[in-house]
């Protein structure tokens, strides 16, 4: 307020020179050396109060605590660097896993004439299905408003027909409804892998009516993943089954997988790894002319896009 009324000020004081000047016609130099005068003071004092400006500012800013002035410019930093990190976590390891993972991942093909995620053994060992199983019924549509539960296995077929498998696998799992895995690679040593259970918070999950370890056939065995970065596996920790399978596409052949049942400790080698479509059941196939095992997680890590499947041989048991 108090410049724009000095600069009011000057202004008039110019304008009425200029009238005197022109009325009683006095020299332009001697004009020129009046108006050099007021413009000088215009800029003293817009010195001057710029000056007063600042100290106030100085002032208020010295009144002001120092945590309160560190924090107003280091919380906003923090803020700021926090939000990138919790960006670059999520996007960076599915990046990685494409540049680094997925090119060792083999890609899943299966000649037949009908689409491979409805190809399932046809044998009657392998698969048990009712008279009536082909009619499909016919149903309203089901919106979901929420977010599916990938820690329930019932959860991970959504929307797909799942035969039931029947044979030999079902007629021991009265003898074994429980076992351990160890993955030294990973860091996994004594995983608990439930037999037809359905919560991924609690233990591995091996997918009933699949064999059991050293059978013929292969057990299937589901784990959740997380991004890489929340991975612990350790024992100690009590949500280990919630991030355990996070790591195994990094598998490679040659790796040893154990498994403990009964009292007998199997020694698998992986062979191979690959992606599969959410809605590809036959990942559950069981060929009873091999002893195989086979790990199922969602993939890239922290998504439900698609699943990872490692095959691993029966190499030994002791």
């Amino acid at each position: 307020m108090h410049t724009t009324s000095s600069s009011s000020q000057i202004q008039s004081d110019l304008v009425h020179l200029y009238r005197k000047a022109l009325l009683k016609g006095v020299p332009l130099e001697e004009l020129e050396k009046k108006v050099r005068r007021h413009v000088d003071r215009l800029e003293v004092t817009e010195s001057i109060e710029s000056t007063e400006t600042e100290e106030r500012t100085e002032e208020i800013k010295r009144r002001i605590p120092k945590f309160v002035r560190v924090g107003a410019f280091v919380l906003p930093v923090v803020f700021l660097s926090i939000g990138l990190y919790l960006v670059g976590s999520a996007v960076v390891p599915i990046l990685g896993y494409y540049a680094n993972t997925l090119p060792s991942v083999r890609a899943s093909t299966l000649t037949a004439p009908i689409p491979k995620e409805q190809v399932m053994d046809v044998t009657p060992l392998v698969i048990a299905q009712s008279a009536d199983s082909a009619i499909k019924e016919i149903q309203e549509p089901r919106i979901i408003d929420e977010e599916l539960d990938y820690t329930n296995l019932n959860n991970w077929f959504e929307n797909v027909n799942v035969p039931e498998l029947t044979g030999q696998a079902q007629a021991s799992e009265q003898r074994i409804t429980q076992y351990t895995i160890d993955i030294p690679k990973l860091d996994i040593a004594n995983a608990v892998v439930e037999v037809g259970g359905t919560d991924l918070n609690e233990s591995l999950i091996a997918y009933p009516g699949t064999a059991l370890p050293g059978e013929h056939g292969a057990p299937v065995i589901f784990g959740h993943s997380v991004l890489r970065q929340w991975y612990n596996p350790s024992e100690k920790n009590p949500r280990r089954y919630n991030s355990i399978f996070s790591t195994i596409m990094t598998l490679e052949p040659g790796d040893k997988i154990y498994v403990t049942a009964d009292g007998v400790r199997y020694t698998y080698l992986v062979q191979d790894k690959t992606e599969v479509k959410p809605e590809d059941v036959y990942i559950l196939n069981q060929d009873f002319g091999s002893k195989k095992l086979k790990l199922v997680t969602c993939t890239p890590e922290g998504t439900y896009l698609r699943r990872g499947v490692i095959t691993a041989q029966l190499i030994n048991e002791e």
